[in-house]
């Protein structure tokens, strides 16, 4: 059954309010994947703060162009849906790889990742390999040791000498 007019303005709203809102939008093709599959999608989605919106095409551009975003129309496939990340940018990008690598039917697209001032369209490559990079909280943990090796370092060297001076007394009062 076609949508109304009405029904029609009311999506348009809703994504104009979730671009707004949004850190980052991926696109994706689901078509072939199964409804078992597509729930778990959601919600491995909803635990990263993210979204998943089944919406026409012409729609999308609608609100896109609303909001002064390019829109992808001759790139995208038949059957898209677009994932907004509303917490952190890498969340929902990394979530959807992860399951395009497990489920061969979902098929990353391309995205945006907001910058505040413009964003850019990335290719499905591009996204890929945003995805494959490590977590802001793996950085900061590589970081952090990274940083406190020298220290560590220094402490060992230090202990060492302390354990070597101990036996050397130890020898010498057992000597006398």
């Amino acid at each position: 059954m076609p949508l109304t007019k009405e029904q029609k303005k009311k999506i348009v709203e809703g994504l104009k309010e979730k671009l707004e809102k949004q850190k980052s939008v991926v696109f994706v093709n689901f078509s072939g994947l199964k409804f078992v599959d597509l729930f778990n999608l959601r919600k491995n989605l909803k635990e990263a703060g993210a979204k998943f919106v089944v919406v026409k095409k012409t729609l999308a551009q609608i609100a896109f162009k609303e909001k002064d975003i390019g829109f992808p129309k001759e790139k995208l496939g038949n059957e898209i849906a677009l994932i907004f990340g509303f917490e952190d940018e890498m969340a929902p990008v990394k979530a959807a790889y992860q399951f395009s690598q497990e489920k061969n039917n979902l098929k990353l697209i391309g995205g945006y990742i907001s910058d505040g001032a413009n964003s850019e369209f990335m290719s499905a490559d591009d996204v890929i390999i945003l995805a494959q990079l490590p977590s802001k909280q793996e950085l900061f943990a590589k970081l952090a040791g990274t940083l406190s090796a020298p220290i560590s370092g220094f402490v060992a060297v230090q202990r060492a000498n302390i354990k070597g001076l101990m036996f050397a007394l130890e020898a010498i009062a057992e000597k006398q």
